[in-house]
């Protein structure tokens, strides 16, 4: 699986500004709406570490 499901989208947020994430299918990664952090997505797991 290299997407994200709907559901997760739906509840996850930025861990550094807690702003909404927009999710990039092409580049699998998630970017924050607010402070613009950029999050990969590793085997359908965003990795929200900073």
């Amino acid at each position: 699986m290299t997407g994200i499901s709907e559901r997760l989208l739906s509840i996850i947020c930025c861990p550094a500004c807690k702003s909404d994430l927009d999710y990039d299918k092409k580049n699998s990664r998630l970017s924050c709406k607010g402070c613009k952090k950029v999050y990969e997505i590793k085997d359908g797991i965003p990795v929200l570490l900073t």
